[in-house]
């Protein structure tokens, strides 16, 4: 059964959120594809997953680049999966794929300053939990660690 995990940023960017994720994700040694509704929001993610910790970086390509298919973790704004992911992560209120059941987990992001955004994720958690799917959501306290309210 599909986990869809719906976060709610509220206290942190999906900037600090993202790596965590994704990098627990491949110590599982599961693979990720992050899906985004715009090419510039996959740039700015391309940027920032190489450069985001000075000690390291997290690998990771485009679906864009001609290696989709090598890359642990693949960042697109399309609805497929290049690189045979168990793990899809949605940010900018990127749709829930139509082969959802396929995947281990989806992570849906979504930003709490953003009346929209939280409208969106709330109407994709009734539809998702009514479809049988396995939901939690998950919000940070005020210590910054991710707490799983429902």
């Amino acid at each position: 059964m599909t986990e869809l995990l719906f976060y709610h940023l509220q206290r942190r960017p999906l900037e600090s959120v993202l790596p965590p994720i994704l990098e627990k994700s491949l110590a599982r040694g599961w693979r990720v594809v992050v899906q985004a509704s715009s090419d510039e929001r996959v740039d700015a993610l391309d940027a920032h997953l190489w450069t985001y910790r000075d000690d390291g970086f997290l690998p990771h390509g485009t679906d864009r680049d001609g290696l989709a298919a090598e890359h642990p973790v693949v960042l697109t704004v399309r609805d497929h999966n290049p690189n045979g992911a168990v793990v899809r992560v949605l940010v900018e209120r990127a749709p829930v794929p139509a082969d959802a059941a396929t995947y281990q987990r989806i992570v849906v992001m979504f930003d709490g300053e953003d009346d929209e955004a939280v409208a969106a994720a709330r109407v994709t958690w009734r539809e998702k939990k009514a479809e049988g799917f396995e939901v939690t959501y998950w919000q940070c306290d005020e210590t910054g660690r991710w707490q799983k309210r429902g």
